[in-house]
């Protein structure tokens, strides 16, 4: 998934790509060989709001005008999602944009300055982080837009989904794991 994604990220022109990756043994290694061109950050913070608070935090710090951040948990994501994203942000209207994923949470989280609050308070891993999210938002005056729905992996059984071996869903990498990897399943035409 991460490679896709990768792949995904690294085709977009004017944006540039900064990996933020949690730390472990070889780790670094791994990233600063897989990444290519691109910068690799190790992800800093308890939490996965705080995690992505830091990434924001740093990539601002850089001098960056607007960022988003997108896990590598959807893989097939349209890469024209990321680009509206970035054109809603244009709009001096709004301060922060998310793609809200079919199970409550959020895919791409992408804003013009960090704005803490929303990554405060929040239940994460729940059905309620969006909701949640966007009532922070609304309460500390954030003006958000919305980008059309997508879904995203969390179990092995997410894996499953029709449009995850669909050769043409532009994660062929995620594709040729599932179909070699997983069992046959209704739900994987031409899975093995």
């Amino acid at each position: 998934m991460l490679l896709d994604i990768l792949a995904k990220t690294g085709q977009m022109t004017g944006v540039d790509r900064l990996l933020f990756y949690e730390q472990g043994e070889g780790v670094p290694e791994f990233f600063a060989e897989t990444v290519g061109e691109g910068e690799s950050y190790p992800q800093e913070g308890d939490g996965l709001g705080a995690r992505l608070a830091a990434a924001f935090d740093r990539t601002f710090g850089q001098g960056y005008d607007s960022a988003a951040v997108i896990g590598t948990d959807s893989p097939h994501l349209p890469p024209g999602y990321i680009e509206q994203a970035f054109e809603l942000l244009n709009d001096p209207r709004v301060d922060a944009v998310f793609g809200p994923t079919e199970d409550g949470g959020y895919y791409l989280l992408a804003m013009k300055r960090l704005h803490r609050e929303l990554f405060e308070g929040i239940a994460w891993s729940t059905p309620e982080v969006l909701e949640q999210s966007l009532a922070r938002a609304a309460a500390a005056g954030i003006a958000t837009a919305l980008l059309p729905v997508w879904h995203d992996v969390d179990t092995a059984a997410d894996l499953l989904r029709p449009e995850l071996v669909d050769p043409g869903n532009g994660a062929p990498l995620t594709r040729e794991f599932i179909l070699r990897h997983l069992p046959r399943s209704p739900a994987a035409p031409g899975g093995r």
